[in-house]
């Protein structure tokens, strides 16, 4: 299902249910004069709602701001590894090979499989923290003959370590997410915002429920974009592995 579509259907589910609710509401209370209650309704409605939409716009922008870092980091990351392979081709061989063959492999596995795990938000496999350790135990074992060669081996060793710790905020970014106690805040709070509003009184049956649903559709759609933000590598955000796709043309192509 589309992103679009799961999100209307997601939009209309929460409007109608609401809109329902808010004629039961006002047909089991109708003999109540609820007029009375719209001046105190409002002023916590106010404070309710208005903490409510600055948490999750809040969260939202840290959403946006990690999908925005992800997406950077994972060119990092990649431009980093063939930095690695073009430092490399100064080490003597069997080194300057198998940094070669291990730098291939290694944007094979971020592509082919890891993308996919953390699409899928499972645990990604250890393989690509063995080939980074093989490519660093490569340069740092290799044997330089002369001032280029060990340069070229420095500054393999620099890009080895970029790419270190450019991997590491990937897979951190993929497992953050958001926090069990700032959706438990955001609910309670939309919940308690929806709420208020069947203390009002005044407009007919018909137009108390457009009002409320429409209340409810703009809480919902903050949660379903939170919700498809929370995770940069799938949903909404789904940074994807072009990065990795573009690194590996140029290690094929010598750099």
């Amino acid at each position: 299902m589309s992103l679009y579509l799961s999100g209307t259907l997601w939009l209309i589910v929460v409007m109608i249910a609401t809109a329902g609710l808010a004629v039961v509401s006002r047909k089991v209370r109708h003999k109540e004069n609820r007029e009375a209650n719209n001046e105190l309704a409002g002023q916590v409605f106010t404070i309710v709602g208005g903490v409510n939409v600055v948490i999750a716009a809040f969260v939202l922008i840290s959403l946006f701001d990690a999908m925005d870092q992800a997406r950077d980091n994972s060119y990092e990351e990649a431009n980093a590894l063939v930095g690695v392979k073009w430092a490399s081709a100064a080490l003597p061989e069997p080194a300057r090979g198998k940094v070669d063959e291990l730098t291939r492999s290694y944007a094979i596995e971020v592509k082919d499989r890891e993308w996919a795990a953390l699409r899928e938000g499972r645990p990604v496999d250890t393989d690509g923290w063995d080939m980074l350790g093989e490519i660093q135990r490569t340069i740092d074992t290799a044997v330089t003959k002369n001032d280029r060669q060990e340069a070229g081996r420095s500054e393999a060793a620099s890009r080895v370590w970029t790419v270190y710790q450019a991997r590491q905020q990937r897979l951190n970014a993929a497992s953050d997410g958001v926090s069990a106690v700032v959706w438990f805040a955001i609910m309670v709070g939309s919940v308690m915002s929806i709420a208020l509003m069947f203390m009002f009184g005044g407009p007919k049956v018909f137009s108390y429920a457009i009002i409320v649903s429409m209340l409810a559709g703009s809480i919902g759609l903050l949660l379903f974009a939170i919700y498809q933000l929370q995770n940069p590598f799938s949903g909404g955000a789904s940074v994807g592995p072009e990065a990795f796709v573009s690194a590996l043309a140029r290690l094929k192509q010598g750099g």
